[in-house]
């Protein structure tokens, strides 16, 4: 009988591009947070003499050879395990496919814990994040879930304290966004940037999730919205009494995705699609937090209520593009929902 897993998505609070490296990636941190959209990967596997792996999905779009991360991550355990398998892998998605949710890396994760429970093996915590991050850069933040501190191409991944779930709407443009381009446009635009420079925004954004994770925090989320917007990242920053979690303080700090800056100058609707989720004319309704997941397409937003999220999701609705409600999720029930059976 097959193992089936819930194979969660990612969001990114801020994202700072670092300098290019001498491997062809750039050094990068972020704050990855787990979201509660998944998808569905199903593993089945037994011993055998020779390995042989077959991959099936209910969207074509989804690779179902060797390209894909699942695949290769079941690849790559077995022969650490030094083992080998028959294995059948399906991917019923319900994320969008390449965007910025890490969808493709959660399936990875997933298919890696299915296949272990499948023959009753597992890798050590090491070789699983070793693992990980040969497969692809978001991958091991999947194998901690929560709230995590992204470092180097965003493989080396820390676990910071959790917080509560928050309301959150995801919004699925009719747009493709090209990681790699997206890169080469922002060494395009900031060739003149030193090394040292470049590598500050990564300790910038690094000292604002140390500030923000060393002070004590409430462990609700109270807050006194302004009553209106007046530029691009005022919804950022909620003025008056409130409670907050570490993570709405590092919102407090300003942080960015600094993809906006290429992928907004690329596709201006997706920048629309972030003033639509930030704005409201109901007072209290505007968004905590609204921004570009990873290098896109998806956006999102975070809400003081559910009841504000759903206003935000029917608003985005009314213009015709995709909504997703859904909450952010917390380390601890990112472990206990995972396992379908």
């Amino acid at each position: 009988m097959a193992v089936t897993l819930r194979s969660f998505a990612k969001i990114n609070f801020g994202l700072a591009i670092g300098p290019s490296r001498p491997d062809g990636y750039h050094a990068l941190a972020t704050v990855y947070q787990t979201i509660a959209l998944h998808d569905l990967v199903s593993v089945t596997a037994k011993r055998v003499a020779t390995t042989s792996i077959a991959l099936t999905s209910n969207d074509e779009r989804v690779p179902t050879d060797s390209r894909n991360t699942a695949w290769k991550m079941v690849e790559r355990a077995l022969a650490v395990l030094g083992l080998t398998a028959e294995v059948e892998i399906h991917i019923e998605k319900r994320l969008p496919v390449q965007g910025g949710l890490g969808a493709g890396s959660a399936n990875a994760a997933a298919a890696l814990l299915g296949l272990e429970r499948e023959l009753g093996v597992a890798l050590s915590s090491d070789d699983r994040l070793r693992v990980a991050a040969e497969v692809g850069s978001d991958v091991p933040l999947f194998l901690l879930g929560g709230a995590v501190l992204g470092v180097g191409r965003g493989e080396e991944v820390s676990p910071l304290a959790d917080v509560p779930a928050i309301p959150c709407v995801v919004a699925v443009p009719d747009v493709g966004v090209s990681t790699p381009a997206a890169f080469r446009e922002w060494d395009a635009r900031h060739s003149a940037l030193t090394p040292e420079a470049s590598a500050d925004r990564l300790s910038m954004l690094s000292r604002s999730v140390s500030a923000a994770w060393g002070q004590p925090h409430s462990s609700g989320v109270s807050w006194s919205m302004p009553s209106g917007l007046v530029g691009p990242k005022d919804y950022v920053s909620a003025k008056g009494d409130l409670a907050e979690t570490p993570l709405l303080a590092l919102v407090r700090t300003g942080i960015a995705n600094d993809f906006e800056e290429v992928v907004f100058a690329q596709y201006p609707s997706l920048a629309d699609i972030v003033r639509v989720l930030a704005a409201s004319d109901q007072t209290g309704d505007a968004a905590l937090y609204a921004a570009l997941s990873g290098s896109g397409s998806a956006l999102f937003g975070l809400y003081a209520s559910k009841e504000a999220a759903d206003r935000a999701a029917e608003r985005l609705r009314n213009r015709g593009i995709v909504a997703l409600r859904t909450e952010t999720l917390p380390r601890e029930q990112y472990w206990r929902t995972m396992w379908m059976n």
